[in-house]
């Protein structure tokens, strides 16, 4: 009698179980970017209220505002970073030439055009942090501290290929100007 009372037990558990799950399915609920009846605007993402800053936010903003001073250790770190998230489409150069571009991907503008030479520096933060045309957001994967980093060594790869030779070290002119004979 004890195993057909726990053989009983067991299916009744499993009704139980089974009707639970149909009432979890058939509950009310809104699709996030539906309509909603509980809101005046009919929305059911809301805005927060306004004041609120997110937790941990104010010292991200903050980190972003603080542009850290150019030093060999920071163009350092630029450079092994767009290395790692920004050579791949834009290539090492900074050209727009990159191996996914040889892959087939759209090209990415070069930075060496006169509109990016000429960008504000917050112009790169905002699209590695938020993405621009087909390249995607960065946010998650590079923290404000790197985004500045790399911010410095595009502006050293811009110098590099646009520098005039008269602004050269007489070394480094008399080095290309060997080159060229």
């Amino acid at each position: 009698m004890t195993g057909r009372a726990a053989v009983l037990g067991a299916l009744g558990a499993l009704l139980l179980i089974a009707a639970c799950d149909q009432r979890m399915i058939k509950q009310d609920k809104d699709i996030v970017w539906g309509e909603s009846k509980l809101f005046e605007d009919g929305k059911v993402v809301q805005a927060p209220p306004p004041g609120t800053v997110a937790r941990g936010e104010l010292a991200y903003e903050a980190t972003l505002g603080e542009r850290p001073a150019m030093s060999a250790a920071l163009l350092a770190r630029g450079q092994e970073r767009f290395d790692i998230f920004c050579s791949p489409c834009h290539s090492r150069l900074g050209d727009g030439e990159g191996m996914i571009v040889q892959r087939g991907m759209p090209h990415p503008p070069s930075f060496h055009s006169q509109r990016l030479r000429e960008a504000p520096d917050e112009h790169f933060l905002q699209v590695i942090a938020n993405g621009y045309g087909a390249m995607y957001s960065y946010a998650s994967r590079v923290p404000p501290t790197d985004r500045w980093a790399i911010v410095a060594y595009i502006r050293a790869l811009q110098l590099s290929q646009n520098v005039e030779v008269a602004a050269l070290p007489a070394d480094a002119r008399e080095r290309l100007e060997g080159a060229g004979r």
